[in-house]
């Protein structure tokens, strides 16, 4: 049987090298969820597409329905979404959740790379930590990903710091992010109950280098 994975914010771009990944894995059969699905045609013979708003609980319980893995990739209020997303997985008995926040969120970023990173992103920092402390409270075998700033250059190497440890890689690929959400796509079991800070190694820094 096939592991039906949903993908809330599939228009994003580390959705997308996500989607990439998982289209080619013979046991996954994916759902793609997002505002406007235009971005998403090349997806079409590989998935279901589904247009619809994260903030709505109609939308969100529909879609969630019947999946075994959820994943979301959301920008904007997403204290208010991980709330929806929560409730509705608890009504439709769905337990995994691979939710994307922000490296920040605990003050783990050391030294003058935490002092730019919180000039820089402070003030959407709020949100992205009520919405993992409401995953952690939850009863959801979850995975909090915290990317480093983002790049697009083609590549895939990363490396893991758990909640707790510094955090002190300036950046890391967006390709890189995809393909760890998608080894824990593959084995559920990885970095269960965990939130997981995800760097280029050898990038540390006072601030990444394209700044």
């Amino acid at each position: 049987m096939k592991t039906k994975v949903l993908v809330l914010g599939a228009g994003g771009a580390i959705a997308h090298h996500v989607i990439s990944f998982l289209q080619k894995n013979e046991n996954i059969e994916l759902t793609l969820f997002a505002r406007n699905s235009e971005h998403l045609d090349n997806f079409k013979s590989t998935a279901s597409i589904i247009e619809g708003d994260v903030l709505s609980k109609e939308d969100i319980n529909n879609v969630i329905k019947g999946q075994d893995i959820v994943y979301a990739n959301l920008s904007g209020a997403v204290d208010q979404m991980a709330k929806i997303i929560i409730e509705a997985m608890y009504v439709n008995g769905v337990n995994r959740l691979i939710f994307v926040t922000a490296l920040g969120i605990y003050n783990e970023v050391a030294g003058k790379f935490g002092e730019w990173n919180n000039r820089m992103i402070g003030s959407e920092l709020v949100r992205y930590r009520k919405a993992a402390d409401a995953i952690e409270k939850s009863t959801l075998n979850y995975t909090i990903v915290r990317p480093s700033w983002l790049t697009d250059k083609d590549e895939t190497d990363y490396e893991t710091t758990q909640k707790g440890e510094k955090f002190t890689g300036t950046e890391v690929a967006r390709k890189a992010v995809g393909a760890y959400i998608v080894s824990v796509i593959e084995e559920p079991s990885k970095d269960a109950k965990a939130s997981v800070g995800v760097q280029k190694p050898g990038s540390e820094g006072d601030k990444p280098a394209f700044y």
